[in-house]
């Protein structure tokens, strides 16, 4: 009896929690997810709710930024429908992340720029709405009438181990530039950090690639296509590779423009600045 008057127990304090604060749309439309990942919604639709103190102290602990588990534990409890933040496909990422700003902090976000530090507010529903319109994702590449090669945007997983390995790659050359080392060990690190990141690179580009057609048979194998990758032809790796260069700044935040300061304007600047809007995940919460 305790068991089942257990199970039938409802907090009375549970309309005082968390509500959903705004809904998102995500470009993807949920293709690229793979299943298990994501509940579609049937109208395209996922509540966003505000972080926790706990997803506050968890963006707080530098291991966790750094190898993104604090990321994907905040989405996840922020908002529901993720089961699996790693698989979010890039293209995605801007638009959860300003979400989440936005439900847990409010509509606007302070920046800074240049030495003056000239701080500016950016409006995140407006960079929203600009993701909503020109995010969007053209897989298929073709090589005349014979090859067709299909990507797809990497995933957070790839995101995170890029980011890291960048990360050790640049403290391996700080470690080089101050070591006493000798010149044949610093050659050594440098190519074993530049091999690392030469196959990182190979395998984000491979792993892109999630189906080939062609004259000669058709594949979603990722044996096949890795060893056709690997295999090909220097143009056809070009192609693919410059897909996804040409992918990522297309679908990145686009500059704003700001009025430059008196001071700013004396010493040479233009009447109007554009300025990136760079959001690292490791900092846009903090």
């Amino acid at each position: 009896m305790d068991s089942i008057d257990q199970k039938l127990k409802v907090n009375p304090l549970i309309s005082l929690m968390r509500q959903p604060k705004i809904y998102i749309k995500l470009p993807s439309q949920g293709k690229f997810w793979p299943e298990g990942a994501l509940d579609i919604s049937p109208n395209g639709e996922y509540a966003v709710f505000s972080m926790t103190a706990r997803d506050e102290l968890l963006l707080k602990t530098p291991d966790s930024l750094l190898n993104g588990q604090a990321i994907v534990d905040v989405i996840q409890n922020c908002i529901p429908a993720i089961h699996n933040a790693w698989e979010i496909p890039n293209i995605d990422l801007d638009v959860i992340l300003v979400a989440l700003r936005l439900a847990t902090y409010g509509t606007q976000m302070e920046m800074t720029i240049g030495k003056d530090e000239l701080t500016y507010s950016v409006d995140l529903r407006t960079i929203l709405d600009s993701l909503y319109e020109t995010v969007t994702w053209d897989e298929q590449i073709n090589f005349g009438d014979s090859l067709a090669i299909f990507v797809k945007p990497v995933n957070y997983k790839v995101i995170s181990q890029a980011n890291q390995q960048n990360f050790e790659t640049q403290k391996i050359m700080n470690l080089l530039n101050n070591s006493v080392l000798t010149e044949e060990q610093k050659i050594s690190a440098f190519r074993d950090s530049l091999k690392k990141l030469t196959d990182l690179t190979v395998g984000i580009i491979n792993n892109s690639v999630y189906r080939i057609e062609s004259s000669a048979g058709t594949t979603d194998d990722p044996e096949f296509i890795k060893e056709f990758m690997n295999n090909c032809d220097k143009d056809i790796y070009d192609a693919v590779k410059n897909r996804l260069d040409e992918m990522r700044t297309k679908n990145a935040i686009k500059p704003m423009l700001i009025n430059a300061t008196p001071e700013m304007i004396a010493a040479g600047s233009p009447e109007i600045i554009e300025v990136p809007i760079t959001f690292d995940q490791t900092n846009f919460f903090v």
